[in-house]
C-alpha cells in the first residue's frame, strides 16, 4: 500500500484534522524513561488517509537520525502537548532501525525492514519496568503496550509482559507469513491500531474519495518529409516548315515579247523556313500546406468505491454527565 507524507496528500490536513494545530514539532518522551528522545518531523498516511507512521527525528539522542514509529507504538498526551513512544520502543531499536530520508520511497521491503526491528523485544524491555508513567487527560496511566488505571497500579497489578509478534520468518508452526500481495496493516494491529484515548489530537478520520489527474505521455507524433520519384512524361507539339517547289510545263506555248524576257542569272525568290523545338525542364511548385496543432478532448471519468468512517462509540455506565 502505498504511503504518502500528510501534507502531499492533504495540504489543508491542519484545518480538517487537528483544529488549525499541527502534530509536526511535537516532542516525543519514553514512557518508560521519560526522557525525551527527539521530535515529530512529519507524519506518513496511507492511500485511504489513515495514520501509519510518525517520522521521527531523533536529535541529539542518536545524532539526528529520522526513524518511523508506528502510531500504535505511541500515544498522545493532550495536556503535555507530548507523544510518548511505548515502552517497546527502546533506544537499541532505534539505532537499528532504517534511517529514513525525505528523499526515498518507502515500499513495502523498506516497512518489513521496519517492522522486524519493532517485533523483535529489545533487552530492556523484558525486563520489568518499575515507574510511575506519566497520567493523560483522562486521568489513564501507559505502561508497556496496555493501559491501565490509576487505581489498578495501586492495587499493585503485575507488570504487563511485553507483546512479542512473531516475525514472518519464524520457523514455528502457525507462525505467519506475509508478502506484498497479502499483507495489510490490520495484522498487526499492536503497531498501527489507534486507541481513541491514546490519540486524541489524532482526530478520528474517515475515507474520502480524492480525485487526482495524472498527466502522462501517450504517444508522439512526428511530422517530416520523404522524397519519392516517378518518372513522368510530357508531350509538346511542334510546328517545322519545309519548302515546296512545285514546277509545271505549260499545256500550250505562248508567245512573250523579247523585251521583257530576262535571260540573265540570279536570285529569283528568298523564303525563310522557321521550326519549333521543344523546351522541357522541372520547376518546382507549392504542391500542399500543412498546419500542425493540438486540440484537447474533455472527458470524465467515474469511479465507485466504498468509503469507511469511524465513529466515536461512547459507553456510560451509572449517571455520569457526558458533554459531546
Amino acid at each position: 500500500m502505498a504511503l504518502f507524507k500528510i501534507a502531499d496528500f492533504n495540504p489543508n490536513y491542519r484545518e480538517e484534522a487537528f483544529d488549525g494545530d499541527d502534530v509536526k514539532g511535537l516532542d516525543v518522551y519514553s514512557a518508560r524513561t521519560n526522557d525525551k528522545i527527539g521530535s515529530i518531523d512529519d507524519i506518513l498516511v496511507d492511500e485511504t488517509g489513515r495514520f501509519r507512521y510518525l517520522v521521527l527525528d531523533t536529535g541529539f539522542w542518536i545524532f539526528g537520525k529520522k526513524v518511523l514509529l508506528p502510531v500504535g507504538r505511541c500515544y498522545v498526551d493532550p495536556n503535555k502537548e507530548r507523544i510518548y513512544a511505548k515502552n517497546l520502543f527502546s533506544k537499541d531499536q532505534a539505532e537499528e532501525l532504517p534511517e529514513y530520508s525525505e528523499a526515498m520511497t518507502v515500499d513495502y521491503e523498506y516497512e518489513e525492514r521496519v517492522r522486524n526491528i519493532y517485533r523483535t523485544p529489545s533487552v530492556e524491555n523484558s525486563a520489568p519496568v518499575e515507574m510511575t508513567p506519566p497520567v493523560g487527560a483522562s486521568g489513564v496511566s501507559a505502561v508497556s503496550d496496555r493501559l491501565y488505571t490509576s487505581t489498578e497500579l495501586s492495587n499493585s497489578a503485575p507488570t504487563p509482559e511485553p507483546i512479542i509478534t512473531p516475525t514472518p520468518d519464524s520457523a514455528s508452526p502457525g507462525a505467519p507469513k506475509y508478502d506484498r500481495s497479502t499483507y495489510t496493516y490490520d495484522r498487526e494491529p499492536e503497531m498501527y491500531q489507534m486507541d481513541e484515548r491514546e490519540h486524541q489530537k489524532l482526530k478520528l478520520y474517515e475515507e474520502k474519495l480524492v480525485a487526482r489527474k495524472n498527466r502522462q505521455m501517450t504517444g508522439e507524433v512526428t511530422v517530416g518529409k520523404r522524397l519519392e520519384t516517378e518518372v513522368a512524361t510530357a508531350s509538346v507539339p511542334v510546328e517545322r516548315e519545309r519548302i515546296v517547289i512545285e514546277r509545271k510545263t505549260p499545256t500550250s506555248s505562248r508567245i512573250v515579247n523579247p523585251t521583257n524576257t530576262d535571260f540573265q542569272e540570279g536570285e529569283i525568290a528568298r523564303m525563310k523556313v522557321y521550326e519549333e523545338t521543344a523546351d522541357i525542364k522541372k520547376q518546382a511548385f507549392v504542391r500542399e500546406e500543412v498546419s500542425i496543432r493540438k486540440e484537447v478532448e474533455k472527458d470524465t471519468v467515474e469511479a465507485q468505491e466504498t468509503l469507511r468512517r469511524q465513529e466515536l462509540d461512547v459507553n456510560v455506565e451509572g449517571n455520569p454527565v457526558v458533554e459531546q
